[in-house]
């Protein structure tokens, strides 16, 4: 893959194509008032370190990009692997033809070898999917046009295994890295807007508040950090006397959870601590989500013991989070747990059709990927529940790591216009036709990078931590 040189942050708008990998280089960053950080605007953030700051615990009155919110009614699995391959599943949902409810499918859409080292994190873009991002122990992080299956380029701005993509928006990623460093790169153009630089040894772990203002990180220094994502600066730091390996907001913003090994520590966002959860094994992903029947927050927390517990998390910060079910199925570690709300299809056998649920999806180093449907939670349990997968898909005995779910298409009823379906925005300025669309679902076998397969070597043995 042919490589260039980091785009100035002032230059015209680089072509989005395989010859955008990025090298490293020591871009100045933008001035404090430079519009090229086009998040969110906050206010203005205290100066100087401090033991904790006040995040807001909403994003009412934030003004973020313009978004109509069309529930997808199908979803994309992308999960990465220690043997250096990306699978790439397309998830769908049907009407059940023999009893009331709906069938889940899995339907493998790509595999393919996309780094020379284990994948160690992959990302989606939000509100459509159109970018996904993977980053490895090889230090690179790759960017491909999901939509079309076409490798991007690599963006090679650090200097250390990346541990972590996350999208505050469609327009930005943010990286975190074993080189103490998280980067802000513009979608646009795939510049970096910012190295955030503080931690005294590698970043574990980074979680963006839902107003897309802040950012936290945890890393192996013991500390956690707060990142001003407008002004592209850390805002405040503290002690944490042990070092978080995961960190991760709730949804609504409220509070966040630090998990070192097999405890989670919750805290308010003037980083109070409320309560300690220890965990009967090593855990190994965290994810806040939203139920689908009652109301309120869960925690799904996948582990060493093979199957992902559901903590009940209580209006009252007063009461202990609980495991009131337990997501089984795998048989080994749970390595990735993530969620995403999707539109049903409607049902003739159902009387009160299911409008839309949540579907949550696992990935095990037993190699399997499992869906299950959030809507076998009730709103109250008496006792404790076990849920099983919906779907699942076998890789037959790869070691997968990390997991993203991005969105397919949205619903056709929230989609038609006059009778007729939209048709896809190809990001190019125009709408493809039916028949481009299917040429994008070829797959991704014979790209390669620069059309030659890449070569693989073998992966060493897995780190059981």
């Amino acid at each position: 893959m042919h490589k260039t040189s980091a785009p100035e942050r002032k230059s015209k708008k680089a072509k989005v194509d395989k010859s955008l990998a990025t090298k490293r280089t020591n871009t100045p960053p933008p001035t404090e008032s430079n519009p090229e950080l086009d998040l969110p605007v906050s206010p203005p953030s205290p100066k100087g370190k401090q033991k904790a700051a006040t995040v807001p615990a909403s994003n009412k009155n934030v003004r973020s990009e313009p978004t109509t919110f069309v529930l997808p009614s199908s979803f994309k699995v992308v999960a990465g692997s220690y043997e250096k391959l990306l699978y790439g599943l397309e998830g769908t949902v049907t009407p059940s033809s023999s009893a009331p409810g709906y069938t889940f499918h899995l339907n493998p859409i790509f595999i393919f070898p996309a780094h020379v080292s284990c994948i160690k994190a992959v990302a989606a873009s939000p509100n459509g999917g159109k970018w996904l991002a993977t980053g490895s122990a090889d230090e690179i992080v790759k960017v491909w046009d999901l939509r079309r299956r076409k490798e991007i380029g690599g963006l090679m701005h650090h200097e250390g295994s990346i541990t972590e993509l996350q999208f505050p928006s469609r327009s930005h990623l943010l990286s975190s890295s074993e080189d103490g460093t998280l980067c802000l790169f513009r979608a646009r153009d795939w510049a970096v807007l910012r190295s955030l630089k503080g931690h005294k040894g590698a970043v574990n772990s980074v979680a963006i508040h839902p107003s897309g203002k802040v950012a936290l990180s945890v890393g192996k220094d013991k500390t956690l950090r707060m990142w001003d994502l407008m002004r592209g600066k850390g805002s405040a730091s503290t002690k944490l006397g042990k070092e978080g390996e995961l960190v991760r907001w709730s949804v609504t913003g409220s509070c966040f959870v630090v998990q070192c090994r097999a405890t989670i520590e919750i805290y308010t966002t003037d980083m109070v601590l409320q309560h300690i959860i220890t965990h009967p094994s090593r855990i190994h992903s965290v994810k806040f989500c939203t139920r689908v029947n009652g109301t309120g927050e869960v925690l799904f927390v996948g582990a060493e013991d093979k199957k992902v517990s559901i903590y009940e998390i209580h209006e009252d910060p007063e009461k202990i989070p609980t495991v009131i079910a337990e997501m089984v199925g795998h048989s080994n570690r749970v390595k990735a747990v993530e969620a995403l709300a999707i539109a049903l299809p409607p049902s003739e056998n159902q009387k009160s059709a299911r409008l839309s649920t949540t579907i949550v999806c696992t990935v095990s180093s037993d190699g399997k990927i499992h869906v299950y449907d959030l809507a076998s939670l009730p709103a109250h349990c008496e006792e404790k529940l076990e849920i099983h997968p919906v779907a699942e898909y076998d890789t037959k005995g790869t070691r997968l790591t990390c997991m993203t779910i991005a969105e397919g298409e949205p619903s056709e009823i929230a989609n038609a216009v006059n009778g007729k379906r939209k048709r896809a925005d190809n990001g190019h300025g125009h709408e493809d036709s039916e028949e481009e669309q299917h040429e994008g679902l070829e797959g991704w076998h014979s790209q390669g990078e620069d059309d030659g397969e890449d070569k693989q070597e073998e992966e060493g043995s897995e780190d059981e931590e």
